[in-house]
């Protein structure tokens, strides 16, 4: 039932709006969202980022928008055809009817839109300013037990939390430049965007550029 709602407030989305957010939250997030932006792809629409928002970032914003090319025109009506009772209890575009669980047919582009969504995502820790805050953060606490006179606490808990926060750093690193390089066996194109952050683009897509529709 859950499922259904999300279909049926996508499908009101896509009805009247060329840009859409896809909002989830909880260990599923990137799943659901991959499913849910999947099903857009179906409908004309593109792919742009995820961002983490909300309280501890744990609110994950998938952000899309209506490609005018042809070919995803094409995509679009073909899905209307198809799919005539889409949101209203019917069927949609590469899942099982009334679930966001993708059928096998659609399972591996479902996969990689995870990949993508997943990838920016982790892209806040991936930033050297952010890992420089965060060590910062230790080093501050550090001193601070000191000026307490809690010297040996001092140097064991900036230890443990310079260790952890280093071998976190490093587990993300690792996990996202396999997820980079699965998008590039698929033929992802990897470039930077305005901003310089690193993004990855469908064969034949395009940036938004200066008609991004999302610029402020």
């Amino acid at each position: 039932m859950y499922e259904e709602r999300d279909i049926a407030g996508l499908m009101k989305q896509i009805a009247r709006q060329d840009v859409l957010e896809i909002g989830s939250e909880g260990s599923v997030a990137a799943a659901r969202g991959a499913a849910l932006a999947h099903i857009a792809e179906s409908y004309g629409f593109e792919y742009h980022e995820t961002l983490r928002t909300g309280h501890k970032k744990a609110y994950v914003l998938v952000r899309m928008y209506r490609d005018p090319r042809p070919e995803a025109r094409a995509r679009e009506a073909a899905a209307l055809t198809a799919h005539p009772q889409a949101g209203n209890g019917g069927t949609v575009p590469g899942m099982r009817p009334g679930t966001l669980k993708p059928l096998p047919e659609g399972a591996g582009a479902v996969a990689l839109m995870k990949d993508r969504i997943l990838f920016d995502t982790m892209a806040a820790a991936a930033d050297k300013r952010q890992q420089l805050i965060a060590y910062g953060s230790c080093v501050f606490l550090a001193l601070l037990m000191l000026l307490v006179g809690e010297p040996v606490l001092a140097l064991v808990v900036g230890g443990l939390l310079t260790a952890f926060l280093f071998g976190a750093f490093r587990i993300g690193t690792v996990r996202r430049s396999r997820i980079a390089q699965r998008l590039q066996d698929a033929g992802y194109l990897q470039v930077r965007d305005e901003r310089g952050t690193q993004r990855f683009l469908r064969p034949g897509q395009q940036l938004p550029g200066h008609a991004n529709p999302f610029a402020s």
